[in-house]
Formats: C-alpha cells, structure tokens, sequence
C-alpha cells in the first residue's frame, strides 16, 4: 500500500505521496482546473500548486496531520488500526473518511475500495453503550470493521448521524452529523459546563448549531450538532480547517507558550467582520473562564476560494478545575494568567489587530452586557459545577467596573489573600498559585 487520494466534496484534489522522508500533498490538475491556480480552498497553508515549493513541505504535512485526534485517543485508534500513532499516511488510510470538513483521504489500493459509505442504525442501548465504551472505541469507530472517523480534539466523544429521530453509526466514510460526549470521571461536571457555555455563545451569535443535554438509555452525554455538516451540499459535508492548520502548528504548539502564535496571527487571517467576532469570542472566554480557547479551537469554514469564522465551539468554563494553571491558552494583550485580565487588556488585543480603539470598547462592554444577562437569566444543569452561574456574574462585573478577573484593582495588580498562607500567596479563583 502507498499513496493515498485526497477529495475535497467528493472531487480529487490531490494526491498523498509516500517518500523515503515521509510524506508531501501533490495538488491535481482537476482541482486546479475547478478551483484555479494558487486556490486556498483546500487550505489557506496549503494552496493549489502546479509545482509546489519544497520549502512548504511541513507545512503541507502538518495540514493533514492536524485532521488525527490527539492524545489518548490517537493511541487507541492507532493501537486498533495496529499502526504507528506517529504514522500519519497510516492513521490517515485508516480513519480519513469522516474528518473535520469535506476532506476525505483512502488508499485506492486497499482491499474494498473505494467503499460505498453506509450507516448502521442504533436504539438507545447501542448509543449507551458506544457511550460506555468510548475510551476503548474512540469517536464511536467500529473494531476492525471499517469504521473511518477521525475527528481532531482530546476530550472524549463518539461520533453519529441522525436522521429523524434516528441514530446512526457511521462506516466507510458516511458523514457524522453529531458529536456526543459522556460524562468523564475526572471532570464529572465538565459536558453540563460546556452546555451552559454553548448557550452564552448563541445568545452573542456566535454559534447557530444545537448544543443539548440528552439521555440514552440511562446515560448521560452532550449532544452537539456538527457546524461542518449540511444537508445543502451534495457530500453533506462543509469544508473547514482549524488555526494550527492555517499557521502551521502543531499538537500542543496550539498554546501560545508552546507554539509562539497567539489571537493576533488569527485576526490576520480575518476579514473586518470576522476580526469584531473573533473579539467576541475572547471576551466571551475570559468573562467564562474558558481557559482553552486555543489555535484548534478557532477555525476557518472554506466556501470554494473565499473563508470565514467558524462558528465558536468547545465554549467549557473551566478556570475552577482544581488541576488547571490558571494560564488562557492564547494570551490577551500579553498577559497570560486569567485571574490578572481586565476588560483594559481585551481592547487593547483588539487595537493590536486593526480594529479602532473605541469600536473595540463598545463591542466588549456590549459583549460583556449581554453576558451577565444571559448569566443571571439561564440557570445551568444542577450537574454543572457548583457556582457556576454565580462565578460568571462575578467576573462579569468584575469585567465591567474595569477590575481584573479577579477583582484587584488593574494598576495595583493582584492583592496578597489576607489570611493566605506564606508571604506573598496570591488570591486566585482556583485557590492555587500558578504552576506550569
């Protein structure tokens, strides 16, 4: 077995050829032909070239493998398949049929194909137990038998499709519709944090997909409707890539303390309209405590040679997570703890990418707004963490009234806790000091 065709909704775009130095994507002159020379609608990292430079090459590889999971699950996908999770031609002849966007990747030498994708119809049993079983099966893939889901991220989750009020396995390359996610134990609380988020989100008009809570035969999950999927094109599938795609970072570069990118190199990829959402998803992360807003979190949707913002997903207040540092993934205006950010450094981030001063204050104080009236309107499950809805109130205000996060006065900085133990201990949300 070697290289391995690309399609991009259905059409071949390229070709994956194997090298003695590993791998490197060869655009087809089809895709040139339909989309045009130098096209970005495969990616903007990766144009479509009738000769590409060889200087480009990591970054042409690093496109595809930022489309395989990370962590736990890439192990346990890989140890399925039996093959190198570091394989990435490998990873990808296996589990590239249902990837995040409208890329598809198989080897045309494999036994079976090219496989006509199917799906396999579920009760509420079966979702429980795909559920139950997801650390062992990740994204829901069927042991050894063809199952082709591969999905970026490292929290756990099972992949479906639904039609009706049908669920539906997928196999051979089936587009899922939806993503569930079980309760973990270590973060018990964590699929209800991320629901009450999700709500913040769509309220800003930031997210338009469904994000809800169900049961399944007696187990719990977060049921989330896949912004890349629609039933308007003719694959079901809407193209998008994530930011570690577009810079060309990799793994736990999507950390700014790892890769060196942060909100900056992302607003540059923006047009205006774009660059006003992108400040309100930083605003909406920090009065949340969504510490995770990282470059895999922020994505582009493709519409042949144009893009746009995606939709804003994996909302997850989470700054009280007792094993968190207490560090934003993406640093606001160079600060990186969140209990030090005020709504000072959020205009200030935005100035730096090209927005006007006083247009950045008023969409912050407005996002900030609507925020604490979505906080004290909607309660969150009672599953949720405790203090949850009160939590993002407080730092609303604090947000607000032009304190930090933590409610220290920005040009004092933050106060020594006054009956904290040792000299100097700092007073943080989580009752820790930062340790990274």
């Amino acid at each position: 077995m070697g290289d391995l065709i690309v399609t991009l909704h259905g059409l071949r775009v390229g070709t994956l050829r194997v090298m003695s130095s590993g791998f490197d994507f060869v655009a087809a002159p089809e895709a040139i032909r339909e989309y045009g020379l130098n096209s970005s609608a495969l990616s903007l990292a990766v144009p479509l070239l009738a000769s590409a430079p060889a200087r480009d090459r990591d970054r042409r590889r690093n496109f595809f493998a930022e489309l395989l999971p990370e962590g736990d699950a890439r192990t346990r996908l890989a140890q399925e398949a039996r093959v190198d999770p570091a394989d990435v031609i490998a990873m990808l002849r296996e589990y590239g049929r249902d990837v995040a966007g409208a890329v598809q990747t198989w080897d045309p030498e494999a036994p079976g194909e090219p496989r006509a994708p199917r799906t396999e119809q579920l009760d509420e049993r079966g979702v429980s137990a795909m559920l139950q079983d997801v650390r062992a099966s990740p994204l829901g893939n069927r042991p050894r038998r063809g199952g082709k889901t591969s999905l970026a991220g490292v929290q756990s989750k099972i992949v479906l499709a639904r039609d009706g009020d049908a669920w539906m396995r997928v196999l051979d390359g089936y587009p899922s519709t939806h993503i569930l996610k079980p309760v973990v134990g270590k973060y018990p609380s964590m699929i209800f944090d991320e629901e009450y988020g999700s709500r913040f989100a769509r309220h800003l008009g930031l997210a338009r997909f469904e994000t809800y809570l169900d049961v399944f035969a007696g187990t719990t999950a977060l049921v989330i409707e896949r912004y890349d999927r629609s039933e308007s094109t003719p694959d079901g599938r809407v193209h998008q890539e994530d930011f570690n795609q577009i810079l060309g970072t990799a793994g736990l570069q999507k950390y700014e303390v790892y890769g060196g990118r942060g909100l900056a190199d992302v607003a540059r990829a923006l047009g205006e309209a774009d660059t006003l959402s992108l400040l309100r998803l930083v605003t909406l992360s920090v009065a949340v405590g969504n510490l995770d807003l990282h470059l895999k979190n922020i994505s582009l949707i493709h519409e042949g040679n144009h893009a746009r913002l995606a939709d804003a997903y994996d909302i997850v207040p989470q700054h009280f997570y007792t094993d968190m540092d207490g560090e934003v993934a993406l640093y606001v205006d160079g600060v990186a703890e969140h209990r030090a950010i005020h709504s000072g450094n959020i205009v200030t981030e935005a100035v730096s990418w090209g927005i006007a001063e006083e247009m950045a204050s008023v969409v912050v104080q407005e996002t900030l707004t609507i925020v604490r009236q979505v906080a004290e309107a909607e309660r969150p499950h009672a599953a949720a963490h405790p203090g949850l809805q009160d939590e993002i109130m407080r730092i609303t205000d604090n947000l607000l009234n032009a304190r930090t996060v933590s409610g220290d006065d920005p040009e004092r900085g933050p106060q020594p806790m006054p009956h904290a133990q040792g000299a100097g201990a700092w007073q943080c949300p989580n009752g820790r000091a930062k340790g990274r």
